[in-house]
C-alpha cells in the first residue's frame, strides 16, 4: 500500500503556497476507552515526512496511551491509525513486526536492560533479527554508540554505571539500531539537568537533519519543545484540539492552551522563538484563513 499523500488546493491570489506533503502517520477517528473511562473520543491527527511533532496535553489527556496505540503496544477501541500507509488495525503480528523495524522507540526512562552491557543493549534489535554475524552486528552497534556521542569506551558498561544523560543516548542508540524512517520519543529530556538537557537537544537536532527523520515526540518540557518542534499537537477534551507551530497555537482560545503557554514559564521559553522576517511576517498577515486546523481532518 502506497503512503498518502495530503492533497492541496489551489490557493487563492496572495496566499502562501506550501508544497504537498507525505503523510507518515495518520490517525481517524480513533476512539480508546478503559472500562467506563473515556481518554480519546474521535481524535484525529496527521504526521508529516521530515518533521519533529511534539505531543502535549493536561496529566490523564492520554498523551502516552496515545504513543502506544500509534507503535502497536495498544489497540484503539475504534477507529484507524495508518503508518506508512498500513491500518494497523488489519496486520498479522509478523507484518506488523515487519513495520515496527521501519521505526524506532525511546522510552521514558530508557528502559535499558539491567543484565545486558551498552553495547548488547543497542545490538538487542539487530540480534533479534537473526540476519547478521555478530560481528558485524558489534560493529553497527558501535557506529551508533559513536552516532549519538559516547565512545568505545562506554560499550562494556553497565546501564548501572551510566549517569541520566548516558542512559537517554544508550536508548536513543538502540532505537536507532535498524536505521528507522520514523522515531518517537517519550519525554526524552524528562530528568535532565538543564545542561544535559540542551545537549540532548542538540544531538536530536543533528541526527534529525543529518538522518532525514521524522520524530513523534511526546514532553511536557516547554524549553525541548520549543528548540524542535515544527508543530505541536495538544490534547484537551479527548481530541487533539490542535496540530500547528507555536506561532500559531497560541493564538487559540483555550483554558489549556492559555495555561501552558502563555503563564510565565510558557512565555519565557517562547523567548527563544526566531524573530519572523519582516516578508515572513507580511505574507503570514496576507495569507488567507484556512480550514480546520492541521491534524484535525
Amino acid at each position: 500500500m502506497t503512503t498518502a499523500t495530503t492533497a492541496t488546493a489551489t490557493p487563492p491570489s496572495g496566499t502562501v503556497q506550501h508544497a504537498p506533503r507525505t503523510t507518515v502517520i495518520e490517525v481517524r477517528d480513533l476512539v480508546k476507552r478503559f472500562g467506563e473511562a473515556v481518554v480519546h473520543d474521535h481524535l484525529n491527527l496527521d504526521v508529516y515526512r521530515g518533521e519533529v511533532l511534539s505531543i502535549v496535553g493536561g496529566s490523564g489527556s492520554g498523551k502516552t496511551v496515545l504513543l502506544r496505540q500509534i507503535v502497536g503496544l495498544e489497540r484503539p477501541t475504534s477507529g484507524t491509525i495508518r503508518v506508512f500507509g498500513e491500518d494497523l488495525t488489519k496486520l498479522d503480528a509478523a507484518r506488523l513486526q515487519a513495520l515496527r523495524n521501519r521505526w524506532g522507540l525511546q522510552f521514558q526512562r530508557g528502559a535499558l536492560f539491567s543484565a545486558l552491557s551498552v553495547i548488547d543493549n543497542i545490538a538487542l534489535p539487530l540480534r533479534e533479527l537473526r540476519t547478521l554475524p555478530d560481528d558485524l552486528i558489534c560493529a553497527a552497534s558501535l557506529l551508533k554508540l559513536q552516532l549519538v556521542g559516547l565512545s568505545a569506551r562506554d560499550a562494556d558498561k553497565m546501564p548501572s554505571d551510566l549517569s541520566g544523560g548516558m542512559i537517554k543516548r544508550v536508548a536513543l542508540a538502540r532505537a536507532l539500531a535498524l536505521e528507522p524512517e520514523l522515531v518517537f520519543l517519550d519525554e526524552p529530556t524528562a530528568g535532565l539537568d538543564p545542561m544535559a538537557s540542551d545537549d540532548y537537544v542538540a544531538l536530536i537536532r543533528e541526527l534529525r537533519r543529518e538522518l532525514g527523520l521524522t520524530v513523534v515526540m511526546v514532553t511536557h518540557d516547554l524549553d525541548t519543545l520549543v528548540a524542535l518542534s515544527d508543530r505541536v499537537a495538544v490534547l484537551a477534551d479527548h481530541k487533539v484540539l490542535a496540530a500547528l507551530p507555536i506561532r500559531e497555537l497560541v493564538h487559540i482560545d483555550h483554558p489549556f492552551i492559555h495555561e501552558y503557554f502563555l503563564g510565565e514559564r510558557g512565555q519565557r521559553a517562547m523567548q527563544a522563538l526566531p524573530a519572523l522576517p519582516d516578508a515572513a511576517r507580511a505574507a503570514k498577515h496576507a495569507a488567507t484563513p484556512a480550514g480546520p486546523q492541521s491534524g484535525e481532518a
